[in-house]
């Protein structure tokens, strides 16, 4: 199959979150699957930052199309400097930049003016809020482009919310401001065009797909959902391996593998000297790579650090979000000094560094779709704790001592009791070396390379490409 990728972030070119890693490793596995993949996405100013040097393509109304091929996958790049020449994709710690409905309205409508030039595309494959304006506008405005489409939502919460009047300016008829189409509580919903006139609605892993039909974690848009119940999919998301991988990484002190651990302690060593934490045996570290904001449940850590420093762990943090939980975790870090460390940015050795030398890995999400991380982890022989939602309960198993089954430590409520809980039964655990041991054999068992989700994404794109239903089609 050829299919077209369209994403606002892709790693390497340009990364906030969890997105850019799935739109990099999903199209390189479809790739090594024999099918043709192409990513499309901003030409933002990091591309350059961080090396790259794309060539002009096409000239085209309006904006430039850029090219370059990465490891066999075609990479285009919608060049508009006006709109994404800046330091941030999204906007500053202050807020999203104000411009944000026609930066991605116009993306979108240059997406489709590029697909001639990129040739035959069997799926389109649109990801979040900010390409979710295409499939409206190809119903709208190109019923000759004939090409199937999918829409994922990585995370329900974000939806792209503008006020009425941008309607006009992205040339949207007004009677689509109505509640069955793009209104929602007075304002323009991006998100809920994705979802109705897509094909197909996917998210990031099976628990996360339940939920999101849910009044709980739906977001308000639960009930629309709802009426495409048995259009809506559930694929966990893969770790790329030749990224993140003990054996290979060239970031961490010293590589090691499930066959020789020793390694993990001359990492944990340099970890603890990055952040001025004097390394002791008997003090197991909790990590966190994490945006800083409360959908994470950063507030219930902050709450918790003093009783989890009295459990006997030290704690290393690296994350940039909201101003108030960055202030936060730099006062933390200089109140317990040599206890606990924090670098407030993003720093991607740093985070190889705390997934080989830490011995857990903390995750209380309030809701997490489908989380990386503890992917990562148990490849690094890093113990998850996590909160039970989404994407970590369909990946994490609670460690049973008596049986020795299990990969991790989960908790079920989003308070400060229900996280000490989980980090006591992990910290308990961590002196019993041999059961201890058991856990980190069985968290490396696990593979959850690209290659079994990429298999389940392409007999999606199968039911898709022979359906003769358009689901979402306007008449």
């Amino acid at each position: 199959m050829n299919i077209l990728f369209v994403s606002s972030e892709v790693f390497p070119f340009a990364k906030t979150g969890g997105l850019a890693d799935v739109a990099a490793a999903l199209p390189a596995a479809l790739t090594k699957k024999g099918h043709t993949c192409s990513i499309i996405l901003p030409f933002y100013k990091c591309v350059k930052e961080n090396g790259f040097s794309p060539e002009l393509f096409k000239k085209e109304k309006g904006f430039d199309l850029y090219f370059l091929k990465h490891e066999g996958v075609n990479v285009y790049f919608v060049k508009k400097d006006e709109y994404f020449d800046r330091d941030q994709l999204y906007g500053t710690p202050q807020g999203d930049y104000p411009d944000n409905a026609l930066r991605f309205g116009f993306f979108a409508r240059a997406v489709i003016a590029a697909m001639p030039h990129i040739g035959k595309i069997d799926i389109l494959h649109c990801n979040d809020w900010q390409s979710a304006l295409i499939p409206l506008y190809i119903s709208l405005f190109h019923k000759e482009i004939s090409v199937k489409i999918l829409f994922t939502i990585h995370n329900m919460a974000y939806q792209g919310l503008f006020n009425r009047e941008v309607m006009r300016v992205l040339g949207l008829p007004k009677n689509l401001f109505t509640m069955n189409k793009l209104e929602f509580w007075g304002r323009v919903n991006f998100m809920k065009a994705g979802i109705i006139y897509s094909d197909a609605i996917n998210t990031v892993s099976k628990g996360y797909a339940r939920e999101i039909l849910t009044q709980e974690f739906g977001c308000g848009l639960d009930g629309l959902l709802q009426t495409r119940k048995k259009d809506v999919y559930g694929i966990v998301n893969g770790a790329d391996y030749s990224i993140w991988n003990p054996e290979t990484d060239n970031f961490i002190a010293k590589k090691y593998s499930k066959g020789d651990l020793s390694g993990k302690i001359e990492c944990k060593k340099d970890l603890l000297k990055q952040f001025g934490i004097e390394y002791s045996a008997e003090r197991p570290v909790i990590g966190m790579i994490t945006r800083l904001a409360e959908q994470k449940g950063i507030d219930l850590v902050a709450d918790s650090m003093k009783e989890m420093l009295d459990l006997g762990v030290d704690f290393v943090l690296l994350g940039f979000g909201d101003e108030k939980y960055n202030n936060i975790f730099k006062d933390l870090a200089k109140r317990y000094k040599g206890r606990v460390g924090a670098k407030i940015d993003f720093d991607n050795a740093l985070a190889h560094k705390i997934e080989a030398g830490s011995d857990m890995f903390l995750m209380p999400s309030r809701y997490e779709p489908c989380g990386l991380n503890q992917l990562y982890s148990m490849k690094y022989a890093t113990v998850p704790v996590v909160r039970a939602v989404g994407g970590l309960d369909d990946t994490v198993e609670n460690f049973n001592p008596a049986t020795r089954k299990g990969n991790g430590f989960k908790f079920k409520h989003a308070t400060k009791d229900a996280v000490l809980s989980a980090i006591k039964k992990a910290t308990s655990l961590y002196k019993d070396k041999p059961s201890w041991n058991a856990l980190l054999q069985n968290c490396l068992s696990h593979d959850f390379s690209w290659s079994s989700s990429a298999k389940k994404y392409e007999e999606l794109y199968k039911v898709l490409e022979t359906s003769t239903k358009l689901f979402g089609k306007l008449s």
